[in-house]
């Protein structure tokens, strides 16, 4: 009898897996799925075992990844995998991914995003090409961008959960992780927190993303989040008292006001909302709802810097905050919260005007 899968495996942020496991629970319970959280302090990863096994199948159709806030990765894996032969580890691990579909797209040999797991990237470098020339010779790997994704999630060079995921309910990146490099012409490290923002939350919808639309940066000094929407040829009003980059001001398409965030308003409704300000999250999400009700944009990108205690129950209430301004605002909207990679003890949020 060929093993079932048993366990949604979730990559996260190390020192974030008590929310991760959190989010999970309530997420399952709205399906109706019961079972219970393996989660390690540091471990960079949550392991949900539903207590039926038939439950998997119902979380494989109904779990959105685009609903988890704080999980980098979904997979589907099968038991643990552990004690491989080290003089072959390859049979077993051909064994196991034939259970589990007739053909993957792709096959990402990952590990936690840890310290100690990067000791194993040495080994996982060295074994890919191997694993993969052993896949296709026994036919199990496909050109079809649909057929799943075969995982193999290492905790050692011989201990290793091995799963799947569908490319259009998980993260296009291995590990969870968009590899960005930082632009020498950037004057902050943020941008890499709006490029992957950006990337995450639109993949390729570049419709919303047009060169000549008008955007509005809230708290925008030195302009690291300014720099990606003057790339695509977009024009800010970057707010801030403190200065802007020079380079950004002499594109032509900034206009910096020195004024308060939280009293600006733009004179017409522009395309565009971008917010990286220090400042309480409930005031954040309070201020995007409102420039979203009052119809000052259409699309709004924004970070929540959260406190050190009830990280979760801090990004639900934000949630709220939102939902609650524009239902009694009857304004249509899609919301979603991503902890991305370059983000650190936060989270980003995109509202859209539907």
């Amino acid at each position: 009898m060929k093993p079932a899968l048993q366990s949604l495996l979730l990559y996260c942020r190390p020192g974030f897996e008590k929310e991760c496991a959190a989010e999970i629970q309530d997420q399952t319970h709205k399906l109706e799925v019961l079972g219970y959280s393996k989660a390690s302090p540091g471990a960079g990863f949550v392991l949900f075992t539903p207590y039926q096994e038939p439950d998997m199948a119902v979380l494989g159709k109904q779990l959105n990844f685009a609903d988890l806030c704080f999980a980098r990765q979904m997979v589907a894996v099968l038991p643990l995998l552990s004690k491989l032969p080290v003089n072959d580890r390859i049979s077993p691990l051909l064994e196991s991914a034939s259970n589990l579909a007739r053909q993957f797209s792709a096959t990402w040999l990952e590990t936690a995003d840890t310290n100690e797991a990067k000791e194993l990237a040495v080994f996982v470098r060295k074994f890919e090409g191997p694993l993969n020339r052993a896949l296709v010779d026994a036919g199990l790997a496909s050109p079809k961008p649909g057929a799943p994704r075969l995982h193999l999630f290492f905790l050692n060079s011989t201990t290793v959960y091995v799963g799947l995921s569908r490319p259009v309910n998980s993260s296009p990146w291995p590990m969870g992780i968009a590899r960005l490099k930082f632009p020498r012409s950037a004057p902050s490290r943020s941008t890499l927190k709006l490029e992957e923002a950006l990337l995450f939350f639109l993949g390729n919808e570049t419709k919303f993303l047009q060169p000549g639309m008008n955007a509005v940066d809230l708290g925008a000094a030195p302009g690291g989040w300014t720099w990606q929407l003057v790339k695509r040829s977009i024009r800010v009003t970057a707010v801030d008292n403190g200065p802007m980059d020079k380079d950004l001001m002499d594109s032509g398409i900034v206009q910096h006001l020195r004024t308060d965030g939280f009293r600006y308003a733009p004179p017409k409704p522009v395309d565009w909302l971008v917010c990286d300000m220090v400042e309480q999250p409930s005031r954040i999400a309070a201020l995007v709802a409102r420039w979203m009700a009052e119809s000052h944009c259409r699309h709004a990108m924004f970070n929540l810097k959260l406190p050190m205690k009830k990280r979760y129950e801090e990004v639900l209430r934000c949630r709220e905050i939102i939902e609650e301004a524009l239902d009694k605002a009857e304004v249509p909207f899609r919301l979603s919260f991503k902890q991305l990679y370059h983000d650190r003890e936060e989270v980003t949020g995109y509202l859209a005007h539907l």
